[in-house]
């Protein structure tokens, strides 16, 4: 492999496909490493049973995660009737095993529009959630169990796709922070005989439902066949994962005082709330609020500089 050498950090947005039994965090330092990459995160955990959509954000994109952090997500769910376990997944130990019966496709479907809309969650010990400053999968594997409240999530969609006499499939449509796990127990408890999941990959994060996803192979590929630069096609603009925001150019005098921290009167636009911010010749500036008084005011400024590879 080429080793390359980076002047200047690097900014966009990378939609990885995750692969299975690796972390998200394990994901993310891999993909930094073949892009060199000065910043980099990822929004939002994926369980390393987990495939599929990770954005990873790259310098200045860092900056905007949260409004991924907080997007929809979909996933494709495979889940065992008749098991639960301590994860909730097939990565926990057995903790409650029943005979499936007379569930069937039909008490499935009946049972599902009960976990549609806004539901409570209680979130999983098994879980990144922090408790006194430790995560509590930590504290489960020590067996200590704390009391966790619960927490409001919406399902916008769930689909029942396929169905046997032990497991079944789902698609789901849901607010961040709902946690999949949970769900497919809830649904088994709801059946009388318990699940869990056995196969689990977010097909998308609103709003990437149609963008192409990158696997770590593809990338390495691209990466020795074409070189760093190449690779840095497979980066989205930042604007991207905003895109449902208005859009407003400003001149190169509002865009000037804008970036000093000033609010500016801005174009005519029918809304409140947050816009997108563009200098005149299609520079995207950063993310702007709309006052009552029709100025615009910065609230989350964007520094770019112009990114330099050299093959060494």
């Amino acid at each position: 492999m080429i080793k390359h050498k980076i002047e200047n950090k690097v900014n966009g947005i990378l939609l990885l496909d995750k692969p299975l039994n690796v972390t998200s965090n394990g994901a993310l330092q891999c993909v930094k490493r073949l892009f060199c990459a000065k910043k980099a995160g990822h929004t939002g955990s994926l369980d390393p049973l987990a495939t599929g959509m990770l954005p990873l954000c790259f310098g200045e994109a860092t900056k905007i995660s949260q409004f991924l952090l907080e997007s929809d997500k979909y996933y494709r769910v495979t889940a065992k009737l008749g098991i639960r376990t301590t994860t909730g997944d097939a990565e926990g130990d057995v903790i409650e095993e029943h005979p499936v019966g007379d569930v069937t496709k039909a008490n499935l479907m009946e049972m599902l529009p009960n976990f549609m809309g806004l539901i409570e969650q209680i979130p999983p010990m098994y879980s990144a959630i922090k408790y006194q400053g430790k995560p509590l999968y930590k504290l489960a594997r020590q067996g200590i169990e704390i009391e966790r409240q619960p927490r409001n999530v919406t399902i916008h969609s769930l689909e029942l796709e396929e169905f046997d006499t032990s497991t079944f499939k789902i698609f789901v449509h849901c607010t961040k922070g709902t946690y999949i796990r949970t769900l497919v127990d809830d649904i088994g408890l709801a059946l009388g005989c318990g699940a869990h999941v056995i196969e689990l990959r977010r097909t998308a994060v609103a709003p990437y439902q149609e963008t192409k996803m990158y696997s770590l192979a593809e990338l390495e590929e691209i990466l020795n066949k074409d070189g760093l630069l190449a690779l840095y096609d497979c980066l989205l603009p930042l604007e991207t994962s905003i895109q449902a925001f208005p859009a407003i150019y400003l001149s190169t005098a509002a865009a000037f005082y804008v970036r000093t921290g000033q609010p500016v009167m801005a174009p005519k636009i029918l809304t409140n709330g947050l816009v997108r911010l563009f200098s005149d010749d299609g520079q995207f500036i950063g993310i702007g609020e709309m006052l009552d008084d029709g100025r615009v005011t910065p609230k989350r400024l964007l520094n770019f500089s112009k990114k330099i590879a050299k093959a060494v």
